[in-house]
């Protein structure tokens, strides 16, 4: 008799569905439907990141070094797929037509299996290194200049030379990390994947639908980068694009008899 493949064996087989653009418009407007459905509970989680946000900007602005804001902006994409959990949870009750709550946050990252905790934490020391780095080429370029958020309105020379350069060094990192990260996160969390299967599914997936995979790459590091910056936007734009990346992944990876396209 033939023995069955194992759960990690199975996981490992895991090829992506073909995925367009349509895809991508489609996964976006689902997510501002799941938003629309659940508007307090979804801002009020992404509060919490607002709050931090508005912690760093204002000890950037006592420390006078506001361009900084800029590699933070970006950095937020190096950490922002170990916080996405929380809003799967929410995504997967109300998918069940289930009444959601808060707990439901809680939910999420409770169940999250070792491996998923693993990536989060190479998102963690990614987003360290990012932030080293930039503050070194800050040092550089910047120096000991006083720069406060008025004076960054201005848009000098110096600013956009030191964003140009870190956005280009931070490119490299955000790659890696999405190809990596972008279907191992939620792959693991079903407990359809372990840590290694699921960052070879994540790759495969990447590499194999290149095209539209650097367009949706694109699309959320503008949207989220921009939030940033105007922090109130992410209390919409985060759950958003949390709920609308659920939603590219099911079309990716179609779980059997689950949840269908929409």
């Amino acid at each position: 008799m033939t023995a069955r493949p194992n759960a990690h064996e199975a996981a490992a087989n895991l090829v992506a569905a073909p995925l367009t653009l349509s895809d991508i418009g489609a996964s976006v407007r689902f997510g501002l439907g799941q938003f629309r459905a659940m508007p307090l509970i979804s801002a009020t989680f992404a509060a919490l990141f607002v709050a931090v946000g508005v912690l760093m900007y204002a000890v950037l602005e006592f420390g006078e070094i506001a361009p900084m804001s800029l590699s933070l902006a970006g950095g937020f994409m190096l950490v922002g797929p170990a916080l996405l959990v929380g809003f799967f949870s929410l995504s997967d009750k109300l998918r069940k037509a289930r009444h959601v709550g808060f707990g439901d946050i809680w939910e999420g990252f409770r169940r999250m299996p070792r491996g998923g905790w693993v990536v989060s934490f190479v998102c963690g020391l990614l987003f360290l290194i990012w932030i080293t780095d930039a503050g070194i080429l800050y040092g550089f370029m910047v120096g000991r200049e006083s720069f406060g958020f008025l004076r960054l309105l201005r848009i000098e020379g110096v600013v956009v030379n030191y964003a140009a350069y870190s956005a280009i060094m931070g490119a490299v990192l955000a790659f890696i990390l999405f190809t990596v990260s972008a279907f191992s996160i939620p792959l693991i969390y079903d407990g359809r994947a372990q840590l290694v299967s699921g960052v070879v599914a994540s790759v495969r997936a990447v590499f194999g639908h290149f095209g539209v995979m650097m367009c949706w790459a694109l699309l959320l590091s503008a949207v989220i980068i921009v939030s940033a910056l105007l922090l109130p936007l992410l209390l919409v734009t985060l759950p958003v694009m949390a709920y609308a990346s659920r939603e590219l992944y099911l079309r990716a990876f179609p779980t059997p008899g689950g949840a269908e396209r929409a």
